[in-house]
């Protein structure tokens, strides 16, 4: 199933998810760094990681709904995708309150944000593993006909086109 809402060729949504979830994830592990080694200014870093984090996921998630309404009804991946963007929506809920409890001292975050912030990541792996199961096994936000000798995504032609002769790979002798 062809994504509905593309960027020069490719699924947008595809395409932002990795920074909220790059910078979502290394918040939590700069406060772990934070914890261990007493450095706490790294508290203030993954405050605005957070920050950043979330207002990416927002956007991300405007697109992923887009393609999700695409879904055909009574399908496994609409099932999925539901689960797949619920599950993300209480990760940035997470994330927010994390962020908002650490408002009042960013390099000081109390137990509670940071436990928001550790649930949000746990629950960020299932819901990126739930992604990867609509892409990789449902084929949602994939070409119809992609195959491994298809023309670039700029050229405007199909993906079920082949190209004849693939470009040639220079092997080291």
């Amino acid at each position: 199933m062809e994504s509905r809402a593309k960027l020069l060729g490719h699924p947008i949504h595809q395409m932002l998810i990795v920074f909220p979830l790059g910078l979502l994830a290394t918040a939590v592990i700069f406060d772990i760094i934070a914890l261990v080694r007493n450095a706490f200014y790294l508290f203030d870093v993954a405050y605005w990681m957070i920050a950043a984090g979330v207002i990416g996921g927002l956007i991300s998630a405007v697109f992923g709904f887009v393609d999700w309404l695409a879904i055909p009804v009574g399908t496994r991946a609409k099932y999925i995708g539901l689960w797949h963007g619920v599950g993300n929506v209480v990760v940035v809920l997470l994330f927010v309150i994390s962020w908002w409890l650490r408002r009042p001292q960013p390099d000081s975050p109390t137990g509670a944000a940071l436990a928001c912030s550790c649930v949000g990541v746990v629950i960020a792996l299932v819901t990126g593993w739930l992604g990867g199961e609509l892409v990789d096994r449902l084929g949602v936000g994939v070409d119809p006909g992609a195959n491994l000798n298809a023309p670039n995504s700029l050229s405007k032609r199909p993906a079920s086109e082949r190209l004849d002769e693939p470009p040639a790979i220079k092997r080291a002798a």
